[in-house]
């Protein structure tokens, strides 16, 4: 709702040529830049005070990172040091790969295994999983079934030694997969997420008084929101023009000269 209350904004002021979000660059730098500085109230999925905090630790600079950052908060990856494991190396300590064959499918995530989706690739690259036993596999590691993890644990290491990875080997990096299956989120969820969080940090990026208008007009009902963001306003020197009856609308608006002017609907006890 946010994006779309913007986008009307800017195709409404703004540009001649209507602006289309699916045609951003996803590498923006000043984006990225925002992202960094824990600029991120109002961005989808990235306000919370823990996500500012591993923001700064993680220091984003692609887009890969925000589909990780989506899937490395939750309690499993925060417990288990998964995050400063991941931190670390995504700043510069030494990356280690589980095995040569999977150095690809690791690559985008530092060495560490993030993504239920990387758990079948892996049991496909060294053991000749099908992608459909490989699902069977992430589903029994998922719900830790005893008994069919041992049916697994034999498929595996077998489909290993017939790839010429010794036994031991084997055994460890299924031991390594059980363990972080337990934590594994759905790449693809992560991504729909990291796209939208993207979106909305570009549009306050670039056009930031529309954004922070509809940010403003999607909370109106609620005070302590209203507050927050017309402080946020102020943090990202936007001005902000007192309600008028000539002027404002039901919504937070938008002036031809990039000024926001008070909704009408944000005063309580106005019919």
């Amino acid at each position: 709702t946010v994006i779309e209350n913007t986008l009307k904004v800017i195709n409404k002021n703004i540009d001649d040529n209507q602006f289309d979000l699916n045609n951003i660059p996803l590498d923006d730098k000043l984006t990225f830049e925002l992202l960094r500085k824990q600029k991120t109230n109002g961005v989808f999925q990235l306000e919370s005070n823990g996500l500012k905090d591993i923001i700064k630790r993680l220091k984003p600079d692609k887009f890969d990172d925000l589909v990780a950052l989506v899937a490395l908060y939750r309690p499993g990856p925060l417990q288990s040091g998964m995050v400063d494991d991941f931190i670390d190396r995504k700043n510069g300590a030494n990356v280690e790969y589980l095995h040569p064959m999977i150095e690809d499918v690791l690559k985008p995530t530092y060495g560490v295994i993030l993504y239920q989706e990387q758990v079948m690739k892996i049991a496909q690259v060294l053991a000749g999983y099908s992608l459909g036993s490989a699902d069977i596999l992430r589903r029994a590691m998922g719900k830790k079934k005893f008994e069919e993890m041992q049916q697994q644990r034999e498929i595996f290491v077998n489909g290993c030694v017939k790839n010429s990875i010794e036994k031991k080997q084997a055994e460890y990096i299924f031991d390594l997969m059980e363990k972080f299956a337990g934590y594994g989120f759905n790449k693809s969820h992560s991504v729909a997420y990291a796209l939208i969080a993207y979106q909305t940090a570009y549009l306050k990026t670039h056009y930031k008084e529309p954004f922070l208008a509809a940010v403003l007009s999607s909370d109106m009902d609620n005070t302590d929101k209203v507050v927050k963001f017309v402080k946020e306003c102020e943090y990202m020197s936007v001005t902000l023009n007192p309600p008028s009856i000539n002027m404002s609308q039901y919504s937070f608006s938008v002036t031809k000269n990039n000024q926001i002017i008070y909704g009408l609907g944000a005063i309580k006890g106005v019919g």
